[in-house]
């Protein structure tokens, strides 16, 4: 699933990246790699999220959030 169709208060781990080679270093640099966990903070009905990985919150748009495919945690 991309991460723009997550729902809010929920965690996933991030699967693959399928961003432009220069967003895909920048976000790597920022943390968001394969394996990372994200938690959804706020989406936005342009399709813009809100999400927070290692203790940091990035906002993302539309085009950028399609291209993250994430998996859903299970809960405990």
């Amino acid at each position: 699933m991309k991460l723009c169709e997550c729902e809010i208060g929920r965690s996933y781990l991030v699967e693959d990246v399928l961003v432009d080679e220069a967003i895909t270093r920048r976000l790597e640099a920022l943390g968001v790699n394969e394996g990372t966990p994200v938690l959804i903070l706020n989406k936005k009905g342009s399709g813009s999220v809100i999400v927070k990985v290692r203790g940091t919150r990035l906002a993302m748009g539309r085009k950028l959030s399609e291209g993250i495919c994430v998996e859903e945690v299970a809960q405990l």
